[in-house]
């Protein structure tokens, strides 16, 4: 089955349905077989986890999950965005429609890291200290610990930066690459070459690759670039609160299970440490089981019309252009009042 949707978008972050549908529709037996192995996979599970990591990770608290709304569904914006330039027309017409549900995933993330960035902002100008935490909101380095966290799980869902299966499925007309028809180059790319970085003797340097080969980096690069627009405009919540802290985007080599920086340390700002280094410095880096715990703390519920939990700003307007306070759900109807 090398060439049916179901090896072809291992990368995908999408949920299996669509990829079953494809496989029982298209594929005979040895599709349904695929698909039913696709199926016993859970998030998660000890005895059939899922294939990719990212969907392992435990979801803590409500920042965990707007981070990955926003990270790791745009790891599916991408995957799908190549299978939509796929030559096998049910597998391209399928990916049109899941690329807008991925759209309001990605909203969800966009929108509720921006209303936690206000939150903290409000917070950390009203009490002159990035110490929010005993004051309700989550402080702006827990923040960017939990970035730097998903950000790196993302990065490895594009798989390898060198891969024969993915400049195999290219040339076969299975997948294309991200915005293929506004590519200047001849779509062949049998010439055509790019740089790859990678870590030597504990400095990172730089070697020329087939393009053919690397085009999981080239889809990653696209996806980091849609990534670093996204840390800017939150950055503007900052900016406009007049402070001088600034979130940002880790180093593409930062806490890596998959690909060239594999078994490699490397800070968010690219240096390479030794193993000793880096376990003495990652909490620096990396969301702690306490900083979870601290995040968790804080996320109680909030049941009068209009008000917000302590943590996240209220939105901007309501749903479909209703009021804020609007009564979206019956909370006398479910004994919450």
């Amino acid at each position: 089955m090398s060439s049916s949707p179901g090896s072809a978008a291992r990368g995908s972050t999408s949920p299996p349905p669509w990829r079953v549908y494809l496989l029982h529709a298209y594929f005979g037996r040895e599709g349904r077989e695929e698909a039913e192995q696709l199926l016993k996979r859970n998030s998660g599970d000890l005895d059939a986890p899922r294939i990719l990591g990212a969907f392992n990770e435990e979801t803590t608290d409500w920042l965990q999950f707007f981070m990955f709304t926003y990270f790791t569904d745009r790891d599916g914006k991408y995957q799908l965005g190549t299978l939509k330039e796929s030559a096998f027309d049910p597998l391209a017409r399928t990916c049109e429609f899941m690329l807008k549900e991925e759209a309001h995933h990605m909203f969800v993330g966009t929108t509720g890291v921006q209303r936690v960035l206000e939150r903290t902002a409000e917070l950390m100008r009203e009490h002159g200290s990035a110490d929010v935490l005993p004051h309700g909101g989550i402080p702006l380095d827990i923040i960017q610990k939990y970035l730097n966290f998903q950000f790196a799980v993302s990065m490895d869902l594009f798989g390898s930066e060198q891969s024969t299966n993915a400049g195999n499925y290219f040339t076969s007309g299975l997948k294309g690459r991200w915005m293929e028809t506004r590519r200047k180059d001849d779509h062949v790319l049998l010439e055509d070459t790019r740089e790859l970085r990678y870590v030597e003797d504990g400095e990172i340097k730089s070697r020329t690759v087939p393009m053919l080969s690397a085009l999981n980096l080239d889809l990653r690069d696209e996806y980091v670039a849609d990534c670093t627009n996204g840390v800017r405009r939150w950055n503007q919540a900052l900016k406009d609160a007049g402070l001088d802290e600034r979130l940002y985007l880790p180093h593409e080599g930062f806490n890596r299970k998959v690909g060239v920086y594999a078994g490699h340390h490397v800070t968010p700002h690219g240096e390479v440490l030794d193993e000793a280094a880096w376990q003495a410095r990652a909490q620096e880096w990396l969301p702690t089981p306490e900083d979870r715990e601290n995040v968790a703390s804080l996320m109680v519920p909030e049941y009068e019309y209009g008000k917000f939990a302590g943590w996240i700003a209220p939105p901007k307007t309501g749903i479909n252009d209703q009021p804020v306070e609007f009564d979206y759900v019956h909370l006398a109807d479910e004994g919450l009042l």
